[in-house]
């Protein structure tokens, strides 16, 4: 699989991860378990799915610092989401912080994955 085939992936994982994402927060508590699990797995798919391109590319050809440094901050905006999301699906009212941290790092993340892409 090519790096630019990797980076169409990322961004129609992207997409879907958005609109179940959307489809999830319309359901309201309790969440779908259909939509959640959907939204769980494209979101650890992307993640994976950008792992493995930096990883590749960096066997390839050794990754520049600020590739690097976008790398690591994509991570860390992904680890966020996972743990915001992981307390919003908890059954106790969470607060409002961390729904909107969860509403606000996804187009964080997507911005610097991008431009970790780009980089590549």
């Amino acid at each position: 699989m090519s790096t630019q085939s990797r980076v169409v992936g990322a961004g129609l994982l992207f997409v879907f991860i958005f609109l179940s994402g959307f489809w999830l927060s319309s359901t309201g508590k309790p969440y779908n378990v259909a939509a959640s699990t959907l939204h769980k797995l494209l979101g650890v798919g992307a993640a994976v799915l950008l792992v493995v391109t930096m990883v590749r590319t960096n066997q390839a050809t050794r990754l520049g610092g600020l590739t690097t440094i976008a790398g690591v901050v994509t991570g860390l905006f992904f680890l966020s989401l996972i743990a915001t999301g992981g307390l919003l699906m908890i059954d106790r009212q969470m607060p409002v912080v961390v729904a909107r941290l969860h509403h606000v790092a996804p187009y964080l993340t997507v911005l610097s994955s991008a431009a970790a892409l780009f980089l590549l």
